[in-house]
């Protein structure tokens, strides 16, 4: 498995991950008195997501990029 596929793999768990605490967050400010940390929860998924969906983004243009240098 090489990088690439790795940080794809990475992304596809994160995602599930977000969605739970997303999920957790709804049922938690449901209840009469939240606790405040759950509002935060989804954060770190969220920060991580980010990056690596902006590397997966960047991957077809800088493919593109290195095949016109080599040429």
């Amino acid at each position: 498995m090489n990088w690439t596929n790795g940080i794809r793999q990475f992304h596809r768990w994160v995602s599930i991950v977000f969605t739970l605490t997303v999920i957790a967050n709804f049922v938690a400010m449901a209840q009469p008195e939240p606790p405040t940390w759950v509002a935060f929860l989804p954060l770190l998924p969220l920060a991580l997501l980010l990056f690596t969906g902006l590397y997966l983004f960047a991957l077809p243009y800088t493919a593109k990029w290195r095949g016109a240098r080599r040429s």
